[in-house]
């Protein structure tokens, strides 16, 4: 096994020093992490009660509830919508299952990454079609996978200030749709042709017209500083961290097998129906299809060829959807008779390399966000972990696992330990549920809020990983049945 990876590092385009440097030295002490032996993971047991987090002089800020529209495979059934129409539809659905008046609401925060230009700021547009005053502002924020965990903590911030007793937040994608743009050369002549007074001018301009004007710029799901798809980068990470084909794929049926379980047994209560204009009524996530390791391991590697072990079948595919939360202040909730489902506690962005650590964001913000609540991984009794890849979330696991990486990149003494995967993204995740880019980061919360009431913990731990090597989690707290 440990020639046939080193052959891969050596043939894998571009491998960095660190991966490299990486596999040299913690090869030896790397251990076998399968998921075959837990494809259902068990009930996590009734935890004992434990200290509450809240803290004096700052005000409680909680969840009272977050829904989102199912989330669909992109091609599908919300093809011919924009993504404000989902924003909309998200918010509609949050304000049916909660009842809360509008005019209560104090400000809204969506958070998106492929943006359609007609409507930059989708919060505003969708309030609006949801029938939010005008007088109500919103903004929309991105900052790729963690959008609307930037959004969720947006509002956490206005509330926590006084600025705001009330907040909605949400994220939605459509990447059904994506803008496609005229090259740099053809956009500059037609802004100049628009600017030109003269025919002369025209015909001078126009005689500069090259066919290749005509290509296209296509979106990619790529950084802007390394020119490095995120497959690669995950594949890559999988190499430098000896995760397996094996492990990848094994863990991939985890999470498709967990997700249908749930959407059987009707534990994916934050979905909300959605009726397609023009369709039929959309009542349940389409991308939840459990395989099996005999089939997966026919697909070939889908980035690096042929030699990586990134494919269609370990990774999130690219999804449709919105969600949206009811954020407020504790009081402000207890006053309008609403039963919060938790607390929103303590929360961490960070940041990394994002040739090397692009993908590591869990691993740096986990630890971090335990010390400032002052919690260990045995206090958490449900964790709720962005899937980018499977690649993605055994590396973390390894990465957190690993005194070495720890002393060598972390700046710590010891490691924080990796999550048990009996308490680990137990109703399925971004893999199988789908990753809808700027709206994953309030099913996190949900997930994690409505696990805890289900089975009777306390804290929730979410975190995710994004483009531009960056990284968030947040402590999530049960409210007290």
């Amino acid at each position: 096994m440990t020639s046939i990876l080193t052959y891969t590092l050596k043939n894998l385009p571009s491998t960095s020093k660190w991966a490299l440097r990486f596999f040299c030295f913690y090869l030896p002490a790397l251990r076998p992490l399968s998921c075959s032996s837990q494809l259902r993971a068990a009930p996590a047991a009734q935890t004992k009660s434990k200290k509450t987090l809240a803290k004096p002089n700052i005000r409680n800020i909680v969840v009272v509830e977050g829904v989102r529209i199912p989330f669909l495979q992109s091609g599908t059934s919300y093809k011919e919508l924009m993504p404000h129409d989902l924003a909309r539809a998200a918010l509609l659905g949050l304000l049916h299952r909660t009842n809360v008046p509008k005019d209560v609401v104090d400000y809204i925060i969506f958070g998106t990454v492929i943006q359609e230009v007609k409507t930059s700021n989708v919060a505003r547009e969708a309030a609006l079609g949801a029938g939010f005053s005008d007088k109500t502002p919103a903004h929309t924020v991105t900052m790729a996978c963690i959008s609307a965990n930037q959004a969720m903590t947006t509002g956490v911030g206005l509330i926590a200030s006084g600025q705001c007793d009330v907040v909605v937040a949400g994220g939605v994608e459509l990447m059904s749709d994506v803008p496609i743009r005229h090259s740099r050369k053809m956009r500059k002549m037609l802004l100049d042709l628009n600017k030109a007074k003269t025919l002369g001018q025209r015909l001078s301009l126009i005689s500069k017209f090259r066919l290749n004007f005509l290509s296209p710029e296509l979106p990619a799901v790529a950084e802007f500083s390394t020119s490095e798809t995120m497959g690669h980068s995950a594949d890559r990470l999988a190499a430098a961290f000896a995760v397996s084909r094996l492990d990848q794929d094994e863990y991939a049926l985890r999470s498709h097998s967990l997700a249908k379980k749930a959407q059987d047994e009707g534990l994916l209560s934050d979905v909300v129906p959605f009726k397609v204009p023009g369709k039929d009524t959309v009542t349940k996530d389409n991308g939840i299809r459990p395989s099996s390791l005999e089939q997966m391991a026919k697909l070939k590697p889908a980035f690096i060829k042929p030699y990586g072990t990134v494919t269609a079948a370990n990774s999130s595919f690219l999804t449709d959807g919105a969600s949206a939360m009811l954020i407020m202040a504790e009081e402000k909730a207890l006053a309008m008779g609403y039963k919060p489902k938790a607390y929103l506690r303590d929360f961490v962005y960070v940041s990394q390399d994002p040739k090397d650590q692009l993908l590591l964001g869990p691993t740096y913000a986990t630890p971090k966000v335990l010390e400032r609540a002052g919690l260990t991984m045995t206090d958490i009794d449900a964790f709720e972990f962005h899937e980018a890849f499977s690649g993605q979330i055994l590396a973390n696991f390894k990465a957190m696992d690993s005194d070495w990486f720890a002393q060598n990149y972390m700046g710590r003494k010891t490691k924080v330990g990796s999550p048990p995967l009996e308490k680990f993204n137990n109703w399925g995740g971004s893999l199988s549920l789908g990753h809808p880019f700027g709206a994953t980061g309030c099913r996190l919360v949900m997930a994690a809020a409505n696990r805890l009431r289900k089975e009777g913990g306390q804290y929730g731990l979410v975190a995710a990983c994004a483009a531009g090597g960056q990284g968030h989690a947040m402590i999530v707290e049960a409210y007290p049945k």
